[in-house]
C-alpha cells in the first residue's frame, strides 16, 4: 500500500540515548532534594552545520520550562544539568536546533584561515541571513550564535525527587509493647536519637484479633493472657486506623509523633495488607476476602509457613475500587497524624498496578512520604516494584556473607542505582541469619559495618545490639521467643551501642557514604577480606572488613589508580582514630575476626 503523503519532512536533527531514563522513560529516575540531575544525549545532523542543544525542565505540572545550556563534549555527545530542590516529579526533555548564523560564522571563519580572498558571495549570504535576525553584516561579525531553526525535541522524561531521607537514613526497629507502650518509647527517644538513627520504626500498632490467635513461639494455641502477633490486625476495637489500647491512646501517640519530631527523629509505621478474623472489614465487607468453595474464608499461607490468624484480602474482588480506596484512606489517615515513613509488608504479593496508583494518590497528598518495600523475591518483582514508586527496598543483604556473594549482591544493586534504593537491615524480627547465630559478637560487628558504609540506609532490629543470636530450633532463623508472640522487657544496652553511635557519626561525617552508585569494589587477594571505595567530591573512604568471625586474617588492600587519589596519601582510621600512609597499589591489612577498617584519605 502506498505510504501516506508527508506534509513536511522528517526533523533532519537526531536526539539519542537521552540519560538519565528508565525503560524508555516509562517511569521516573529517583534523586532526592538538592541534587544535580546531570543529562546527557548524543545529537547531530547530517552536514556540517552548526547545532546548539539545551535541557528544558520543570516542576510536573508547572506552566513555564526553565532551561539550562548543554554542552558539546565529542563524538556527538552533549551534557548538562540541572537542580532539583523540591519533592515531587519533575519533567524534562532535549531540545536541539540548527544555529544558521553560527554556521554561517564557522564557514566564513574557515575560508578565511585558509587564504580565500573573494568572500562576497558568503558576505551577501550572511547580510540576507542576519537581516531576517535583525543585525547588520558588522553586528553579525561579532554578535554571538544564537539562532535557532529546525528545533527538534526528545520525549519527555520524568524524575522521583524525593526528601532526603529516602536516600540516606539509620532505621531502628521495635515492638512498643516491649517498651511499655507509646510513653516507654518516647522516654527511649533521646538515646535513640543520640546514637544517630533517623528513623524509629514499630511493627503494627494496632489491635490484635483473638480468634485463632498465635502462643508463644508460633504455638497454635495461645495461652490465657497471650498477647497475639500484632500481624494478626483487628478486633471489636478496630482496625488499621485504630491503636491497641495496651500501647496508649491517640493523643500519646501524638505526643509521641511530635516528640520524636523535635529530635530529629520520625516514627514509621508498618502497613500490613491483611486482617484477622475479627476484623471489622470481615463484617462490613466480606466481599473483600477469598473463600474456599464451600464458603469459609482462606487464612494466609506461604508454605510452609502457615498463619490462621491472618487472612489476605482478594484484590480480585467486584469491588475492587472500594478496596482500593479503602486501603488508601488508612495511609492518609496516618499521614495525617504526622507519619511520614512507611514500611510495607511484603508489597511483592499485591497487585503492581495497585501500588503504583496508591503511592501517586498519597504523594499527590504529601510528596515527601516514604514507602520502604519489604519484598524478598525475584529481581524482576523487586525491580518494578523500585521503578513505580518505593522510595527504599529490602534487599538479599542478610543472605550474603561470603566475598562473592557481596560482590554480585552489590554489582546487582548498583545496575539498579537509576530507580532502587536499598536498605541494608542487618537483621528482621524474622531473620536470624546462620552467620549471626554461629558467630557471636565478632559477626555482628562485621554485619554492622557492612550495612553501615555499603548502603546509605540501613537499619537494625532491637536485639541485635545485644548480639542477641539463638534460633528456636537448628536449621531455623526464628528466634527463640520471637517477639512477635510475646511481650518481651526491652531497654537499650548492650556491647555494640558505641558501635553504633561511631557508625552513624562516620556515616554522617563523610558524604561519600551516603549515596549507593558510588561503591567501587577493591581487590583483597583474600576470600575472607571485603573491601571497597567510595567517594564524593574529595571525600574518598576505603572500607576492608574480614568477614571471618572465628579468625584473623591477613591480605590487601589494592587501591586502584582511577579512584584519582595521589601516589602516597595519609590514611586516616576512623574507628580506632590511627593514621597511617598507604599508597596507590597494594597494601598490606592484618584484621582480628570480624574487624574492619574504615579508612578517609587525607587529602
Amino acid at each position: 500500500m502506498p505510504s501516506k503523503r508527508k506534509t513536511q519532512p522528517d526533523a533532519r536533527i537526531q536526539i539519542q540515548e537521552v540519560q538519565p531514563q528508565v525503560d524508555c522513560g516509562r517511569y521516573a529516575v529517583k534523586r532526592t532534594v538538592g541534587d544535580r540531575v546531570d543529562v546527557s544525549a548524543r545529537i547531530f545532523r547530517d552536514g556540517h552545520d552548526v547545532l546548539g542543544a539545551a535541557v528544558r525542565w520543570k516542576p510536573r505540572g508547572a506552566s513555564r520550562w526553565r532551561e539550562t545550556p548543554l554542552d558539546p563534549i565529542g563524538n556527538d555527545w552533549w551534557t548538562g544539568g540541572f537542580d532539583v530542590d523540591a519533592c515531587g516529579r519533575w519533567c524534562f526533555r532535549i531540545e536541539a536546533w540548527l544555529d544558521r548564523i553560527a554556521s554561517w560564522q564557522w564557514e566564513l571563519r574557515r575560508k578565511a584561515d585558509a587564504g580565500q580572498e573573494d568572500l562576497s558571495s558568503e558576505l551577501a549570504e550572511g547580510a540576507l541571513l542576519l537581516g531576517r535576525a535583525g543585525l547588520t553584516l558588522e553586528e553579525g561579525l561579532a554578535a554571538p550564535a544564537g539562532e535557532r531553526s529546525e528545533k527538534t525535541w526528545s520525549p519527555t522524561f520524568e524524575v522521583q525527587v524525593d526528601r532526603e531521607r529516602a536516600r540516606f537514613s539509620a532505621w531502628y526497629e521495635l515492638f512498643p509493647r516491649s517498651w511499655g507502650g507509646f510513653r516507654g518509647v518516647e522516654d527511649a527517644l533521646p538515646a535513640i536519637a543520640e546514637l544517630g538513627f533517623d528513623v524509629v520504626y514499630f511493627p503494627p500498632i494496632h489491635p490484635i484479633g483473638r480468634t485463632n490467635r498465635k502462643g508463644r513461639n508460633n504455638a497454635l494455641t495461645a495461652e490465657p493472657g497471650e498477647p497475639g502477633s500484632p500481624y494478626a490486625i483487628g478486633s471489636e476495637e478496630g482496625g488499621h486506623t485504630a491503636i491497641h489500647p495496651e500501647l496508649g491512646t491517640a493523643d500519646d501517640f501524638a505526643r509521641l509523633v511530635e516528640g520524636a519530631r523535635r529530635l530529629g527523629l520520625e516514627i514509621a509505621l508498618d502497613f500490613a495488607i491483611q486482617c484477622s478474623p475479627d476484623h471489622p472489614w470481615l463484617r462490613e465487607h466480606p466481599e473483600w476476602f477469598h473463600r474456599r468453595p464451600d464458603g469459609t474464608l482462606k487464612y494466609a499461607e506461604n508454605p510452609p509457613k502457615r498463619y490462621q490468624d491472618i487472612y489476605n484480602v482478594n484484590f480480585e474482588s467486584d469491588d475492587w475500587r472500594g478496596l482500593w480506596e479503602a486501603l488508601r484512606d488508612v495511609v492518609r489517615y496516618w499521614v495525617d497524624r504526622g507519619v511520614h515513613a512507611f514500611r510495607v509488608d511484603n508489597p511483592h504479593t499485591k497487585p503492581v498496578a495497585f501500588w503504583e496508583w496508591l503511592i501517586a494518590e498519597i504523594h499527590a497528598v504529601e510528596p515527601g512520604v516514604i514507602f520502604l518495600a519489604e519484598a524478598f523475591t525475584r529481581p524482576a518483582m523487586m525491580t518494578t516494584l523500585g521503578k513505580i514508586g518505593f522510595s527504599q527496598s529490602y534487599t538479599y543483604f542478610t543472605w550474603k556473607n561470603t566475598r562473592w556473594e557481596l560482590a554480585e549482591l552489590v554489582s546487582q544493586l548498583r545496575g539498579w542505582a537509576p530507580f532502587y534504593r536499598p536498605n541494608f537491615f542487618a537483621n528482621t524480627p524474622d531473620i536470624l541469619h546462620e552467620y549471626l547465630q554461629a558467630g557471636g559478637r565478632p559477626a555482628f560487628e562485621a554485619r554492622l559495618v557492612l550495612a553501615t558504609t555499603l548502603s546509605p540506609s540501613y537499619g537494625v532490629y532491637s536485639g541485635f545490639e545485644a548480639c542477641e543470636n539463638v534460633p528456636v530450633r537448628q536449621g531455623s532463623e526464628e528466634y527463640l521467643n520471637s517477639e512477635k508472640y510475646e511481650v518481651r522487657e526491652r531497654r537499650l544496652a548492650g556491647p555494640l551501642l558505641p558501635l553504633i553511635r561511631r557508625l552513624n557519626e562516620i556515616r554522617r561525617d563523610n558524604p561519600a557514604l551516603q549515596r549507593f552508585e558510588n561503591v567501587q569494589l577493591l581487590e583483597s587477594e583474600s576470600d575472607h577480606l571485603f573491601a571497597y571505595a567510595k567517594r564524593e567530591g574529595r571525600n574518598t573512604v576505603l572500607v576492608v572488613v574480614n568477614l571471618d568471625p572465628s579468625t584473623a586474617r591477613d591480605g590487601l588492600c589494592i587501591v586502584p589508580a582511577e579512584l584519582g587519589l595521589p601516589p602516597s596519601f595519609g590514611a586516616e582510621e576512623l574507628l580506632s582514630g590511627r593514621t597511617f600512609q598507604w599508597a596507590i597499589g597494594r597494601n598490606y591489612v592484618r584484621l582480628e575476626p570480624g574487624q574492619s577498617h574504615i579508612v578517609r584519605v587525607r587529602r
